[in-house]
């Protein structure tokens, strides 16, 4: 039985996901073959993915594709209960609500595992790290999985070395088309998106302070300066340092960036980046915003620790006003922005993204009972095959080459 808000949703989560439809040429594709195929028949997946109506549309995909789905949310602050209603209308079993507390969150993801997965897919490693502890009592079926996100895959090899992973994992964030294209593009785009939406703040002629210089990183330093800011890369890599610099951006200390910033962004995939001693000579009204997936990028009990007094600023901004008068404006509490306050990356960006998912699904169904425990790359025929796809929903196309120029290759 599903455990949702409010079944009476339903319209409003069918309109949106009929709009994602309109626009995922590649998950279309994929949809109408696996319906024809049935490659995933008789599998049961859990899923757990920011549940939002793009990641309904894969959902209904590996459905056509003959799977039995639990569906669960990754983040409660972007699960959207209309998309959940949506698909609980479909007849597809669902435990997630917006606004619940991590620890309730934590039941609905177990309750999503109750279906005995062969196969799960996750977004921060979250349902991997059950089965591996807590939930080890559901994992008998356990076949595989795939991840999505930069720092599940960090979990994922955590575990890996440490000899704690008894599973085989796809990694989908290695393959080209999601780093070149969700992280860069897909990311860069949207944390604008929540912070116009959130502020309604112009941005051109702000300082805008980016710590990581990954692809996420990247992307949202190329976005700020499109937008007329002026960029501050912080970084722990000299190397990444030197490429933003040549990249039309500065490169200092977070501790020199603080006082210059008027909008502070991490997307680094660690902890305690933004801290006590950087909100301390904040400027007034200083915005700061997590683009990576857990919000222990920011310290925020030293920022509830500073604040004598914490506000409601708009929807999704919260101010926290210091002893000495100033205020820390802070993002959706320092979840994934660009989620959590607003509609998550491009609809075209994630038709690329979960065609990857749904193709990686595939490949663990063939062959993940044959493969050892261990983290993997997604293989380079699926990343191709999606890229194609891509391209010619863009009207391009490609040359190939020929077996003399292959040869050639090879022997250089």
């Amino acid at each position: 039985m599903s455990t949702i808000r409010d079944i009476n949703l339903k319209n409003e989560g069918h309109e949106r996901i009929n709009w994602v439809a309109r626009h995922m040429p590649i998950l279309n594709a994929i949809q109408a073959r696996f319906r024809a195929e049935q490659p995933l028949k008789g599998l049961r997946i859990t899923l757990s993915v920011h549940l939002e109506a793009k990641t309904a549309y894969l959902v209904k995909t590996l459905v056509a594709g003959g799977a039995t789905l639990s569906v669960t949310g990754s983040n409660p602050r972007s699960t959207q209960d209309a998309v959940c209603a949506a698909l609980v209308d479909d007849g597809i079993e669902v435990n997630a609500m917006h606004g619940i507390s991590h620890e309730e969150a934590v039941e609905l993801w177990k309750k999503a595992l109750e279906i005995r997965p062969h196969i799960i897919v996750d977004d921060g490693a979250d349902l991997m790290h059950l089965l591996l502890g807590d939930s080890r009592h559901l994992a008998g079926d356990m076949i595989g999985g795939c991840e999505e996100t930069t720092s599940g895959v960090q979990r994922l090899r955590g575990w890996q070395d440490s000899g704690r992973l008894v599973y085989p994992a796809l990694s989908i964030n290695d393959a080209r088309c999601k780093t070149n294209f969700d992280n860069v593009y897909g990311t860069g785009q949207t944390i604008f998106d929540a912070i116009m939406r959130t502020t309604n703040l112009l941005i051109n002629g702000k300082t805008v302070v980016i710590a990581g210089y990954g692809y996420c990183g990247h992307g949202i330093a190329h976005v700020a300066r499109g937008l007329g800011a002026q960029v501050i890369v912080t970084e722990c890599d000299p190397i990444r340092s030197v490429q933003a610099v040549m990249d039309g951006n500065r490169a200092m200390k977070m501790i020199d960036a603080a006082p210059l910033g008027d909008i502070f962004i991490t997307a680094t995939a660690s902890v305690d980046v933004i801290r006590k001693e950087h909100f301390a000579v904040m400027k007034n009204d200083a915005i700061v915003m997590n683009a990576g997936h857990f919000n222990d990028e920011l310290d925020i009990p030293a920022l509830k620790a500073m604040a004598v007094e914490v506000l409601p600023l708009r929807r999704n901004l919260d101010g926290y006003r210091l002893a000495d008068g100033r205020t820390i404006a802070l993002v959706a509490n320092g979840g994934l922005a660009n989620i959590a306050a607003a509609d998550g990356n491009p609809i075209e960006i994630m038709d690329m993204s979960f065609a990857l998912q749904a193709l990686g699904t595939e490949y663990m169904a063939k062959h993940g009972r044959t493969m050892e425990p261990g983290v993997y790359p997604i293989p380079q025929s699926i990343d191709f095959e999606v890229g194609s796809l891509a391209l010619a929903s863009l009207g391009g196309s490609f040359d190939t080459m020929s077996e003399r120029q292959k040869a050639y290759i090879a022997s250089h």
